[in-house]
Parts: C-alpha cells; sequence; structure tokens
C-alpha cells in the first residue's frame, strides 16, 4: 500500500514563499508509486487549506497556493487527517520555514494530537530557530562559536546608543545583525561603521523583537547535513562561495548567484573535527530526523560553528539535498529515509508511560 504523506506548506512567516519552493521540489521528487501526495497550505494569514490530492509535480508554486477549497482548524488535524485504517494519512510532513511552523509551533500541535511527523521536534526546532537560545546552549556544551551579543527591542529604543556602543566594544566591526528567529538571510546585514549598524537594526528589528550581532571573521562557510534521531550520520562536507558579500536571500532562492563547492576542499582531520562537531550540537539540541550544520574555517584551522538548520530548503539550489546526493543519497531516498526517521520517532514515543 501506498504511504499517505500529508504536506503542510507555505505558513504564516517572511519564508513562506522559501516554503513554496521547498514544497515544488519535494513533490517533484517524490515516488507517485510509493506515495499519496496530500497538500494542506497555509496562507500568510494564517489560514489553513486541504488541496485535492496531488497525482503528479506541479510547474508553478501558484499552483499550491489554493485559493478555495476545504478550510480547516489546525487542531482539526486530529480527525481531518489522523492515522486510522480506512482514511487518513500516514505521516504529516512539515515543510515550513522560520516562525509559525520551523519554530517547534506546528510540532507542539502535532506532538499534543499524537500525529507522527517528520523532523525535529519541539525542543529542538524551537531552540534551532531563536539564534540566541541556541548559540547559548551550544556555548554551554563548548562548541566553539564567534563572539556575539544580543538586544530585544525595546532595551534597544530605550537607548540605542548605548546599544551600538557595547557592539562595538564586545564585537568590533565587521558584524553581522541578524533576527533571532528567522532563517534564509532574510534581515541580514553586514556592518562596518556605526552609520551602517544604525541602519540594521532597523532592518533587523522589522522581523522580529530580538537580534543577535555576531562578529564577522574571515573564513570559509563550510556546511555538512545530518541525518538520524538517535545515532546520526554526517554528510560529506560542501562549501559556499558568494559572489556577492554574503550570502544573501537573493543568492539562495532567487537568481542562484553563488557556487556550491561539493564537496569541499577539506583536509581529513578538519573534515573528522566538524562531523564531530555538528553531531555534538545535534544531540545539544536533542535533534532527530535532520540539520544542516554550518561553519567557518578560518585560514589557520580554526573551526566556528555557525549554526543549524532544523528545516533546511530542499529548493534546486538548496546545499542539504546536494549534500547527501554527493554521499550516495539521491532526493527521493532521502525523503524517504526522512519518513522512516519520523516513523521511528513515532514509534518510540508510544512506549514512553503516562500513567503511574
Amino acid at each position: 500500500m501506498k504511504t499517505k504523506l500529508c504536506l503542510l506548506y507555505g505558513g504564516k512567516s517572511a519564508e513562506h514563499n522559501v516554503s513554496l519552493q521547498t514544497a515544488k521540489a519535494v513533490i517533484g521528487a517524490l515516488d507517485l508509486n510509493k506515495y499519496e501526495i496530500h497538500p494542506v497550505f497555509i496562507s500568510t494569514e494564517g489560514k489553513w487549506v486541504k488541496g485535492p490530492q496531488l497525482n503528479a509535480p506541479v510547474e508553478d508554486v501558484k499552483a499550491l497556493q489554493f485559493k478555495e477549497g476545504e478550510e480547516i482548524a489546525p487542531n482539526a488535524l486530529s480527525t481531518s487527517i489522523a492515522p486510522s485504517e480506512s482514511e487518513g494519512y500516514d505521516m504529516i510532513f512539515p515543510l515550513l520555514h522560520g516562525p509559525n511552523g520551523e519554530d517547534g509551533t506546528v510540532q507542539g500541535m502535532l506532538e499534543l494530537l499524537n500525529l507522527p511527523y517528520v523532523g525535529n521536534g519541539v525542543l529542538a526546532s524551537s531552540a534551532g530557530m531563536d539564534k540566541v537560545i541556541m548559540k547559548n546552549l551550544f556555548a554551554q556544551a563548548g562548541i566553539p562559536q564567534v563572539n556575539y551579543t544580543w538586544f530585544i527591542r525595546s532595551t534597544w529604543k530605550g537607548n540605542p546608543d548605548a546599544a551600538y556602543k557595547q557592539v562595538e566594544d564586545e564585537i568590533g566591526y565587521p558584524c553581522f545583525v541578524k533576527p533571532a528567529n528567522l532563517g534564509s538571510s532574510v534581515g541580514i546585514s553586514k556592518c562596518t561603521s556605526r552609520k551602517e549598524l544604525e541602519t540594521a537594526f532597523e532592518e533587523a528589528f522589522q522581523f522580529d523583537r530580538k537580534i543577535i550581532i555576531e562578529e564577522g571573521v574571515k573564513a570559509r562557510e563550510i556546511e555538512l547535513g545530518v541525518l538520524g534521531n538517535d545515532q546520526p550520520e554526517c554528510s560529506v562536507a560542501g562549501e559556499i562561495v558568494p559572489k556577492k558579500d554574503f550570502y544573501d536571500y537573493k543568492a539562495k532562492y532567487e537568481d542562484g548567484d553563488t557556487a556550491l563547492i561539493i564537496p569541499a576542499e577539506v583536509e581529513g582531520g578538519i573534515y573528522n573535527e566538524m562531523k564531530n562537531i555538528a553531531i555534538q550540537s545535534y544531540k545539544a539540541l536533542d535533534c532527530s530526523g535532520l540539520v544542516r550544520a554550518d561553519f567557518f574555517l578560518t585560514e589557520d584551522g580554526q573551526i566556528f560553528m555557525n549554526e543549524v538548520n532544523t528545516m533546511p530548503g530542499f529548493t534546486p539550489f538548496s546545499m542539504f539535498p546536494l549534500l547527501w546526493k554527493h554521499t550516495g543519497v539521491d532526493y527521493p531516498t532521502l525523503i524517504g529515509k526522512l519518513v522512516e526517521l519520523g516513523m521511528e520517532r513515532y514509534q518510540d514515543k508510544q512506549t514512553i508511560k503516562h500513567t503511574m
């Protein structure tokens, strides 16, 4: 029998369009002889709409943005798509990026409804989304990172000059200013002066109430894919070589204005150390399913963990599926493995006692 797979995508997030591209790519890669594809589109206003079963890839993401259909409330998932012998879905696959999807909110709902789903759980998703919390946990685990500091909007507004001076004293230039709870390079700015720093704060605070400022280092950007539950494995290393100053949203998702080198030219000892740090980071956040681990590698061989992405993109320009392809796991096999890992984690959780 085919596996009934429900895809959740779109979302009330600045990364809504990224999610649509991810959904389009995943649908195009799924084996229709093995899976039934049942889409649920989440609009930017937060409406959930069930679309018709898909029996072929889609040519344009517009075909996935259902204007009409069966609108459901999120808590109706327990009756609308709960697994059963006669109807419902076997697995939920959240293809959501950013807040209201990748941050543990949808994962928490699925946990409450006791539904199996692909990817990271509540803790890993929420901690991985909040760069400040993530870096604090990494610091506790002794994982090497660049210097960083952070602010909430009210503190900055109360005394902007003090915030700017703190960055200059503790971090210096160049530095990067980022929304704490966003991915896909949305709202990120590189700063080399006070004027640029002021503009960057204004930009980042449009997307979140909390921002993080990180030390800029001259380094190569190396990434590894991590796959698994309790025994995670790493892919080959890949390198991002942006033609611009840094790997921004447009380079990632629109014009492909960057070079992805896979496998990256990384000395064996450095690669092994990166694998160890990637797995250490994976376990520090209690991850499951998948992450993409992003590193900085300096000319003198220093390794810094930049961040992990708990729901990396699956677009044609995305690094994660390419890393696994070069490791020997093609796209359809990768998706199948993620579904298996989600079911493995779900079944393991069913053995937990909830009564005395």
